[in-house]
């Protein structure tokens, strides 16, 4: 089983020292993850919920690392992240469900 808190924390370093380099770049994702913010409709959990399906549709390994945390710290539970991940695993079939799985050992780490 990988260990989501440790990784997190490599892929944090890494963006860090990305950002380092290309200052730019990085403010520039800053900016887009701020402008989706900025009315608040639909609230931090669910924008994380919504992050967790996006990233297991893109079966990227440090966004559910990042975002399975952030979704535990806006109050997602474990049955709303797996609601969540429905909608993911009705949208890429087979391939996101196997993908969940990952989200939710990440969220295992946290217990």
């Amino acid at each position: 089983m990988l260990n989501w808190n440790e990784y997190r924390q490599q892929v944090l370093t890494g963006v860090g020292e990305i950002a380092k380099l290309s200052p730019d770049t990085v403010r520039g994702y800053a900016g887009l993850s701020a402008a989706g913010q900025k009315k608040d409709l639909l609230g931090a959990k669910t924008r994380e919920l919504i992050a967790l399906a996006v990233a297991v549709s893109l079966r990227c390994d440090g966004c559910i690392a990042v975002h399975t945390e952030a979704a535990i710290k806006h109050g997602a539970s474990q049955d709303e992240i797996a609601e969540a991940l429905g909608v993911a695993i009705a949208l890429n079939a087979g391939a996101a469900l196997v993908y969940s799985t990952r989200v939710m050992d990440a969220y295992a780490a946290h217990e």
